[in-house]
């Protein structure tokens, strides 16, 4: 009887030595697959970054070239404000001279000076 109790016990504790390896086998693959699975997204994730990082880069240089031309126009719009008045009295100056002188050409008689050439 403690025979048979015996091998009962070592069958039972056998066993469950058998379940404890098959358990921690099945903890040891499934964490094994869980490390492959963090890795591939650190991976991705990295690779992510260098694409933000490059994103990030060329968006910098875009701004820095608009706030380039920004500059330019402020300086092309400044000179027009400042001297808008000057070259809009020269303007009118102008167009006033023109005036005169298509009045004096309209009464002028340029048959003598036609004959003279």
């Amino acid at each position: 009887a403690m025979e048979a109790e015996a091998i009962r016990s070592e069958e039972d504790a056998q066993k469950a030595y058998e379940d404890f390896v098959k358990m921690t086998n099945a903890s040891i693959e499934a964490k094994s697959k869980a490390i492959v699975n963090k890795s591939d997204e650190k991976a991705k994730a990295e690779s992510d970054l260098v694409t933000a990082k490059k994103d990030k880069e060329a968006v910098m240089l875009e701004l820095e070239q608009l706030s380039n031309y920004k500059a330019e126009l402020h300086q092309s719009c400044d000179f027009v404000m400042n001297n808008f008045e000057v070259r809009q009295t020269a303007r009118d100056e102008e167009i006033e001279a023109l005036k005169q002188a298509k009045a004096i050409l309209s009464g002028a008689n340029f048959n003598a000076f036609l004959q003279g050439a």
